[in-house]
């Protein structure tokens, strides 16, 4: 036993001293130094500015000594990983070329590049930012991405681009003025955590991808902020969504995901819930929305405990043929209860009802918003009430809060799209 760890330390220091440090300085060539190289080795690039197309096609770390840069010149790929357990660590890459069928990318990671990372880089004016296809355990950290902001949002490409991935490590990285800022798709068992995303289509465009985690992301001032679509078993856990044009976080077609501690603030809908069933939607808070939650398409089946609607020009759009009810075990709060407690238990002694026959009418007909302060329209939204033959199918809960849990909500009122935050 002893002679087979003395052989083990003994192979793993033969590694370590045989592995060689190669340094590049302006005027030399990347490309040399990385053919030069033998696997395990690390390729230091000094601070300037280099012209490159590289291919990196053996194991070794390349890492920018005070942040040198790389400049793909506006052709194809400025960096294309083609090994396994290669690191590119600090460093500026730009330029790339902006060709979208051939996929152009600041760095494009190919099949079977496993475990590649990509740490502490500037991405600036590629098509694509970074391009992962069909790899396991893929670490992309802490990178500040950028895209091709001249041209029109269909042109570009997207931020971070998974296909066919698994096991991979997405975290705080900053992405703007790209197409999509992460788009993920058949990519499984990853982690999406601290990123920041901005002015872009959809923050996150995620589909056919299950078992991850979508954690602590911030999205907005885009159109979108994270769009979860044809999936199942995620956590989306301590997001914040806010001043989205459209959505901050839509729920298409998800089944059996936690979606808890989440704060969506500012979008024309909080939440957009569409064919969504067995999912747990927990300790929200949907503040200041146009429409807090646009919930249809047989979305049945969810548990909706312990969040906070506050101050959404519509709470809920509900629309289908039957009750749904939300709080059934503990209950949500509803700024728009006008119950009472007479208990002082914190409950309100009536259900709360999110929709009536008003409602439905005015989702209809928007022109009848013109007359919502009528006389007519207030006895029409009377005589419903009393009359239940003429009621509308709503969410109910029966244990409706009397305060929030969220103290902090006023914090979030006034973040609408472009506004200042």
């Amino acid at each position: 036993m002893k002679r087979f760890v003395f052989l083990i330390l003994g192979m793993f220091a033969w590694v370590l001293a045989s592995a060689a440090t190669h340094t590049v300085r302006p005027g030399e060539s990347i490309q040399s130094a990385i053919d030069l190289a033998a696997a395990g080795d690390t390729v230091e690039v000094l601070r300037g500015h280099y012209r490159v197309n590289l291919l990196v096609d053996k194991a070794l770390t390349l890492r920018g000594i005070d942040r040198p840069t790389l400049d793909g010149g506006l052709h194809g790929d400025v960096i294309r990983v083609r090994a396994a357990d290669v690191t590119i660590d600090g460093m500026i890459v730009r330029d790339s070329g902006g060709d979208l069928e051939k996929q152009n990318a600041g760095i494009y990671i190919e099949p079977r590049a496993d475990r590649a990372k990509v740490l502490n880089c500037d991405l600036t004016y590629n098509l694509w930012g970074i391009w992962i296809e069909t790899v396991k355990d893929v670490e992309i950290r802490d990178n500040l991405i950028t895209g091709k902001r001249d041209f029109i949002s269909p042109r570009r490409g997207n931020g971070i681009q998974l296909y066919n991935t698994e096991g991979a490590q997405i975290v705080g990285n900053q992405i703007s003025f790209v197409r999509d800022g992460i788009y993920v798709d058949v990519s499984h068992h990853a982690v999406f955590r601290n990123n920041r995303i901005h002015n872009v289509r959809y923050g996150t465009h995620y589909m056919n991808s299950h078992n991850n985690i979508w954690e602590g992301n911030d999205s907005y001032n885009n159109r979108g902020g994270l769009a979860l679509m044809m999936t199942r078993n995620q956590i989306v856990r301590n997001n914040r969504a806010w001043g989205n044009s459209d959505h901050g976080i839509m729920l298409r077609t998800i089944q059996d995901s936690v979606i808890e501690g989440n704060i969506v603030a500012g979008n024309a809908r909080g939440f957009f819930i569409y064919d969504a069933e067995y999912n747990t939607i927990r300790n929200n808070l949907v503040v200041d929305n146009t429409v807090g939650v646009h919930l249809w398409a047989g979305s049945y089946r969810n548990k909706a405990e312990g969040n906070d609607f506050i101050s959404n020009r519509t709470q809920i759009k509900y629309v289908a043929s039957r009750d749904e009810v939300w709080g059934e075990r503990e209950g949500n709060y509803w700024s728009n209860y006008v119950g009472w407690d007479r208990n002082g238990d914190g409950i309100g002694d009536v259900q709360y009802e999110a929709n009536d026959m008003v409602d439905r009418l005015s989702w209809r007909h928007p022109m009848m918003k013109l007359l919502m302060a009528s006389p007519a329209v207030q006895s029409l939204r009377l005589v419903a009430q009393q009359f239940p033959l003429l009621r509308a199918p709503s969410i109910v809960d029966h244990k409706p809060h009397m305060r929030p849990q969220h103290t902090d909500w006023r914090n979030w009122i006034g973040k609408h799209f472009g506004s200042d935050r």
